[in-house]
């Protein structure tokens, strides 16, 4: 049976840079196995797979890597959020809901910005790296790494290592060493970079994962928000109370992507974290399984 996919690009206007997302706007009938074994074949950072409508613009997801299942990613969501209003799926002007594994996510469409509510609850903690271990992970000196990095997640969890500067961020090369002694054992291997640029909101940003080996990301939505969330906490009380960041990734890949970011407070003291960003279709296609 030939099932179809389109392929996009997402957190960017242009094609051939952002990050490569393929969607199967039709799953129905693909087994779990199958959907990962097809996500393994296409060796994308994810792949989609969307089910039969619960509602009008409701519709329920599954999200791959090449080697496992997502409980939430962010340039999937806002991918999968353009396609479906693309291919008249889903009205562009009403409320859209994609049903995640870590819950529903409720996307809006601003002229061609699409943008998704975090769904996952705030986290932070210690994370399994100091500065000196981070650095010893990096190949970077110690001074070049600012502050404890800390494990922060707003669906997904993620280390986040804040470098003193772009060129230490460009430096940066895990080892895989360094991963295995000093990352894994704190069962969260997705490392985010940063650095704060000088212009207000603006972050520079890398993003390496650890499954068969270790991988780039070009543009990495659950990153910004567990970034971005965590930053509006720790300035939580000064005004503004809502806040605009403007994530800049994949530079160093050359597939530059764009990652907006609001958060504001809400009524019950929480964070929220919106995140937007553009996507460009490129190509479709059928695997036959």
């Amino acid at each position: 049976m030939s099932h179809p996919y389109h392929l996009l690009d997402v957190f960017t206007d242009r094609p051939f840079t952002g990050n490569p997302l393929a969607v199967f706007p039709a799953s129905e009938g693909l087994r779990s196995q199958q959907m990962q074994a097809i996500a393994n074949e296409l060796n994308l950072s994810e792949t989609v797979f969307i089910g039969a409508p619960l509602a009008p613009n409701h519709f329920p997801i599954r999200i791959f890597t090449p080697t496992l299942e997502l409980p939430f990613a962010g340039h999937p969501t806002v991918g999968t959020a353009h396609l479906l209003a693309a291919t008249a799926m889903a009205e562009r002007g009403r409320p859209l809901t994609l049903s995640a594994a870590v819950g529903n996510l409720e996307v809006s469409f601003d002229g061609d910005l699409a943008w998704f509510t975090t769904a996952g609850s705030p986290e932070r903690r210690q994370s399994s790296l100091d500065r000196a271990k981070a650095a010893e992970l990096l190949g970077l000196s110690p001074s070049q790494v600012v502050n404890e990095p800390v494990i922060a997640s707003r669906g997904l969890p993620f280390h986040l290592i804040e470098l003193d500067s772009l060129n230490a961020l460009q430096q940066a090369i895990p080892s895989a060493a360094a991963w295995a002694r000093h990352v894994s054992s704190s069962g969260v291997e997705q490392l985010y970079l940063y650095v704060a640029m000088n212009d207000e909101g603006g972050i520079r940003s890398r993003m390496f994962s650890m499954e068969s080996d270790i991988r780039e990301d070009p543009a990495t939505g659950s990153a910004a928000a567990a970034l971005t969330g965590m930053l509006a906490d720790m300035l939580e009380g000064q005004a503004p109370n809502v806040r605009r960041w403007r994530v800049e990734q994949g530079v160093e890949m050359g597939r530059a992507s764009r990652i907006l970011s609001e958060t504001d407070a809400r009524t019950d003291g929480q964070q929220r974290v919106r995140i937007g960003g553009q996507a460009v279709l490129i190509g479709n296609g059928a695997i036959s399984v």
